[in-house]
């Protein structure tokens, strides 16, 4: 991917301010979903990064990491697992805690989701405090996943958010 994808990748990404709360500047990536060609420009980025290592689930965090994650599973030919807010999947879940940077929350994975020894790669649209994809990551450790890696479209670097991530290598495309 040439660098002129990801300017037009971060020339369309939209800072809300005040959202969800005063003080938060929020990162909005419709403007990329809207546009066809940098949705796709999107999702190659994480394709280049997922291919030749033998990936066998994509774990995709509620809700945006659903968008990207699925589309990467899809092209690789590999399941897809959704990690959502507590109480959103309907059979027996592992829960996670984690807190983020306007609150707390739980994530919840099905049980039998990841088998043991499964090379999974944890994709997201965004890294800010690393409290989602922390518990998204202590759940596929928890069900004996192997994470290769945690992939992101946009990380905010004044949040540590890798950090949370402690020993998991961290991708992220367009950086704040």
């Amino acid at each position: 991917m040439g660098s002129n994808a990801l300017e037009q990748l971060r020339a369309a990404v939209r800072d809300v301010p005040d959202f969800p709360k005063k003080g938060i500047v929020f990162k909005d990536i419709t403007p990329i979903l809207n546009d066809p060609a940098l949705f796709r420009a999107s999702i190659d980025l994480f394709l280049e990064h997922c291919r030749g290592k033998k990936i066998e689930k994509i774990v995709g965090i509620d809700a945006r990491g659903f968008l990207f994650g699925s589309a990467v599973a899809y092209e690789l030919g590999v399941g897809f697992v959704p990690i959502r807010k507590a109480g959103k999947l309907p059979c027996k879940t592992e829960v996670a805690k984690y807190s983020l940077e306007y609150g707390e929350a739980e994530m919840e994975m099905h049980t039998d989701a990841i088998a043991a020894g499964e090379r999974i790669v944890l994709v997201d649209d965004l890294l800010a405090t690393g409290g989602t994809s922390g518990a998204a990551a202590a759940l596929i450790r928890k069900a004996g996943g192997q994470l290769l890696e945690a992939q992101f479209l946009i990380e905010l670097e004044f949040l540590h958010g890798r950090k949370q991530l402690q020993s998991t290598p961290v991708i992220s495309f367009l950086k704040y």
